[in-house]
C-alpha cells in the first residue's frame, strides 16, 4: 500500500473516486428504494436495476471510445456529463414521475461503458504491472467499503428531506470527481489512429476475449453466475419484507456488504497473487454461501450474508479486472473491458428481468436456493482451472 500510494497521481485518483462512490451509492440505493415507495412494487424497484444494466448495452461503443481519445479528459467529460443527469431527478414528485428514475439510471449505465474501460487502461499507464492488483483491490475497498456509510447517508437524507436532496449530493460528489481528475499530471500517449473497418475495430475487443484462454473461461464462468444472480436484485425486497422490515433497510444490508467489502479490497491482492481465475472463483464460493444465508430469514445470519458478499464481490472484481488488464494489449484495452462487461451485463440484465417476473409466481426462498446452486456450480469450475497468473503482453494492439 505504501508503494502504492507512493504515486501522487493514484493518491489523486483515488480522492476523487472515494468522493464520486459516496454519491454514487447514496443515490443507486435511494433510486430503489424511492421506486418502491412510489409504486408499492418490489418487481419495479428490481427493474431500476435492470434499467441500470441496460446502458451496458452501449459498452462496445463506450470502449471503442475510451480506446481512441485521451482517457482523463474522457473520464472528465462523463463525469460533467452524468453530473448534470441526476439533477433531473428534482422534477419526480409522484408516481406518474417515476420514469425519470429509470432515465436516470439507465444514464448511469451508459456513463460506466466509457468511464470504467477508460479508468482500467489509465491505471495500465499510471502504474507498473506488479501494482496493479493492488491498485484494484484499494479502488474497490474504498469504493465498495462505502456501503458502510453512503446507503444510510443516502437512505437517512432520503427519508429526511426526499430523493432530490441526495440528487443533489450526488451531482455535487460529481463535480469533486472533476477536480482531482484534472489535476493527474499522467501522461497518456497519442491514441491509435482509427481503422477504416468500423465493425472490426468495434469487436476486436470480443475477438480478444475469446482468443485469450484465462479471458475465455472467467467470462463465462461468472456469465453462468450471474444469469441467476440477478435475481437477487428483487428477492432482496422480498427477504426485507420477511424481516418485517421498510424498503429502507436496503440501505442497511449495502452497509453490512460494503464492511465486507474493506476486508475483501485489503486481502485481495493476496489472494489476486495465487492466479487471477482462482480470485473469481473464491469469491463466488463466497457469494453462493451469502445467497444461501438469505433463504433463513434470521437478521443475524442476513446480515452476515451482506458481509461475506461483500468480501466475495471484491475479490472477484479484483481478479477479474487484473486479469484484464495484463491479459490485454494496452491500444484494446477500452474494447476488452467493455466487450466483457456487455457479457456480464446482459446475463446480469438479463436474470434482473426474469427474477422480477419469477418473484411474482415462484417463493423466493425457492429462487434463492437456485441462485446459490448455479453460483457455487461456476465456482467449481473456475476452481478446477488450473491458469497461472497472468502476464502482460505489452502496449501495442494485437
Amino acid at each position: 500500500m505504501r508503494r502504492l500510494l507512493a504515486y501522487r497521481d493514484v493518491k489523486f485518483l483515488l480522492a476523487g473516486q472515494t468522493l464520486s462512490a459516496f454519491g454514487d451509492w447514496a443515490l443507486v440505493i435511494v433510486l430503489a428504494v424511492w421506486m418502491k415507495s412510489l409504486t408499492g412494487s418490489s418487481a419495479a424497484a428490481g427493474m431500476t436495476f435492470f434499467v441500470f444494466g441496460a446502458g451496458a448495452l452501449a459498452a462496445p461503443l463506450g470502449g471503442l471510445l475510451a480506446d481512441r481519445v485521451r482517457r482523463r479528459r474522457l473520464m472528465i467529460a462523463a463525469d460533467c456529463t452524468l453530473g448534470a443527469s441526476v439533477l433531473l431527478l428534482l422534477l419526480v414528485r409522484d408516481r406518474g414521475d417515476a420514469w425519470l428514475i429509470y432515465l436516470v439510471a439507465l444514464l448511469y449505465g451508459l456513463a460506466g461503458t466509457v468511464f470504467y474501460p477508460a479508468r482500467s487502461a489509465l491505471l495500465r499507464v499510471m502504474l507498473p504491472e506488479e501494482l496493479l492488483a493492488a491498485a484494484n483491490g484499494t479502488l474497490s475497498a474504498v469504493t465498495q467499503g462505502l456501503r458502510i456509510v453512503a446507503p444510510i447517508v443516502g437512505a437517512g437524507l432520503y427519508t429526511a428531506s426526499g430523493g432530490a436532496a441526495v440528487a443533489v449530493l450526488d451531482s455535487a460528489t460529481f463535480a469533486a470527481s472533476v477536480f482531482f481528475l484534472w489535476r493527474l499530471r499522467v501522461v497518456e500517449e497519442k491514441p491509435e489512429p482509427p481503422e477504416h473497418n468500423f465493425v472490426r475495430e468495434v469487436s476486436a475487443g470480443v475477438e480478444h476475449v475469446w482468443r485469450t484462454l484465462p479471458l475465455r473461461r472467467v467470462v463465462i464462468g461468472v456469465a453462468v453466475a450471474l444469469l441467476v444472480l440477478g435475481f437477487e436484485e428483487t428477492l432482496v425486497f422480498s427477504v426485507i419484507s420477511q424481516l418485517g422490515r421498510s424498503p429502507s433497510f436496503f440501505g442497511v444490508l449495502m452497509t453490512a456488504q460494503g464492511a465486507g467489502a474493506v476486508v475483501g479490497g485489503v486481502t485481495a491482492a493476496a489472494v489476486a497473487r495465487t492466479g487471477e481465475t482462482r480470485a473469481v472463483g473464491l469469491g463466488l464460493v463466497l457469494f453462493a454461501l451469502a445467497v444461501a444465508g438469505l433463504t433463513t430469514g434470521l437478521l443475524p445470519i442476513v446480515l452476515t450474508s451482506g458481509a461475506i458478499a461483500g468480501v466475495g464481490l471484491t475479490w472477484a472484481i479484483v481478479g477479474f479486472s487484473t486479469l484484464l488488464q495484463t491479459q490485454t494489449p494496452l491500444g484494446i484495452q477500452g474494447r476488452v473491458s467493455a466487450a466483457a462487461d456487455l457479457v456480464l451485463s446482459l446475463a446480469q440484465t438479463t436474470s434482473i428481468a426474469t427474477g422480477a417476473a419469477l418473484s411474482t409466481v415462484v417463493d423466493y426462498r425457492i429462487l434463492l436456493v437456485a441462485v446459490t446452486v448455479v453460483t457455487a456450480a461456476s465456482a467449481a469450475y473456475l476452481l478446477t482451472r488450473h491458469d497461472a497468473p497472468a502476464r502482460s503482453v505489452g502496449h501495442l494492439a494485437a
